[in-house]
């Protein structure tokens, strides 16, 4: 029988399983020194509890001159010198034909979770993009449930609050290929999502999740609509993975909805992962994202208020020796109407590319290191913001970031 199927973040637990040095939920069973369950036979519970921990610092030095040491448009690595990232917890359990309850309860602290903050859980509709700084440094990015219900090769309910299953990159530094996050993530997609989905795989090589959530980085309903979100995913082999992502509805609060018609916003996301080539990760996600009378362009009193945004990014891993792994990262990223950066005026574009180089290097036990460097480029000015009127006076900025995470399990 087919096993039940639990879509994951763009393929990113399979790209850090095979791409290098990695990190990965470890089993309970496994910690206690148990020995492993028979291959083909159910798991046992503790087999089925999966832990996740670690610690993450940084120290990001700006190469030009900036308002306040900030990086702008780098939402997780915006501070220069030295950042406490993240401190995180994961306790998880799929649900299983043997065991079909299971659960996923994740707490963070540090500067990462003011950025995954959901509006109504620790962010109020007052601390806006693009910093949040005024939120707590704590956050619960999941909790929920799931029931695996005996349907056929079983159906999977989750409900509760999860992380979105749109794009390539995760809210976990230590799962994504590179330290600092792409634009697609920062600015393009949602973090996390509050509502209830059902995932059914078809066939051992095809699995579809559906459902409904309150929206991007809601964890209350700020307008009464739900917003339909779901996800295609397809594995014809081992080795190679592709899924399609979307998510559309209001977006908006009750207050801007008025009476000016449609007000959808919508986002479909793709990535296409292959590792069939020993110690190589090669991924590639795209996304064509916009919004019905975003109230930005609204408030400048234009005639086309829809709002496009959207692009694609290119990854390539090596892993050179069990301890040594380099990774880059190529990405194009188009604002086209300008809501999403919050640098640029509204209704003016902006195109944003970025290549990062990151070497990664697995120090002792779990105790990894990370260099990176990065080139970020506008089509105008958005970086460099150094003068007392905050105009950007640059269309580059470079930086250099050293990491270090230590994961527990």
């Amino acid at each position: 029988m087919i096993r039940s199927v639990t879509v994951v973040v763009g393929g990113a637990l399979l790209v850090l399983a095979t791409g290098g040095p990695a990190v990965a939920e470890r089993s309970v069973a496994d910690l206690l020194g148990r020995t492993p369950t028979p291959e083909g036979q159910p798991k046992t519970l503790l087999e089925e509890l999966t832990l996740f921990g670690y610690i993450e610092n940084s120290y990001v030095w700006n190469l030009g001159r900036s308002r306040g040491d900030i990086n702008e448009l780098r939402f997780y690595d915006v501070d220069r010198e030295y950042t406490f990232n993240a401190f995180e917890l994961s306790l998880k359990k799929d649900a299983s034909e043997r065991y079909p309850l299971g659960f996923g309860v994740v707490v963070t602290a540090g500067d990462d979770s003011k950025k995954n903050h959901a509006l109504g859980m620790f962010r109020d509709a007052d601390d806006r993009p693009p910093y949040y700084r005024e939120t707590i440094p704590f956050d619960l990015p999941e909790a929920y449930v799931t029931y695996r219900v005996p349907i056929g090769n079983g159906l999977t309910v989750k409900a509760g609050k999860w992380a979105t299953p749109i794009g390539y990159e995760v809210y976990e530094s230590p799962k994504n290929l590179n330290f600092s996050r792409s634009f697609l993530y920062t600015l393009g997609t949602p973090y996390t999502h509050t509502g209830l989905t059902v995932t059914y795989p078809f066939t051992s090589w095809f699995s579809a999740t559906a459902g409904v959530t309150n929206g991007w980085d809601n964890a209350d309903n700020n307008n009464g609509h739900l917003r339909p979100i779901g996800t295609f995913a397809f594995t014809p082999t081992d080795t190679l993975s592709f899924t399609t992502s979307y998510l559309f509805g209001v977006e908006q609060n009750r207050n801007q909805l008025g009476g000016r018609g449609g007000h959808w916003r919508w986002i479909v996301d793709n990535t296409l992962l292959y590792t069939g080539i020993d110690k190589l990760t090669l991924a590639i996600n795209f996304d064509i994202a916009g919004e019905d009378n975003e109230p930005n362009l609204v408030a400048t009193g234009r005639r086309n208020r829809t709002a496009h945004w959207g692009g694609v990014a290119g990854y390539a891993a090596y892993g050179w020796t069990k301890a040594l792994r380099t990774a880059l990262r190529l990405e194009y990223f188009s604002d086209a109407d300008g809501p999403r950066n919050a640098i640029r005026p509204a209704g003016q574009k902006l195109d944003l590319y970025e290549v990062t180089a990151t070497l990664e290097y697995r120090i002792w036990r779990g105790l990894v290191g990370r260099v990176e460097y990065r080139h970020d480029r506008a089509s105008e000015k958005a970086f460099g913001v150094g003068r007392a009127d905050l105009a950007p006076t640059a269309n580059t900025q470079n930086t250099i970031a050293f990491a270090f995470y230590y994961a527990f399990f």
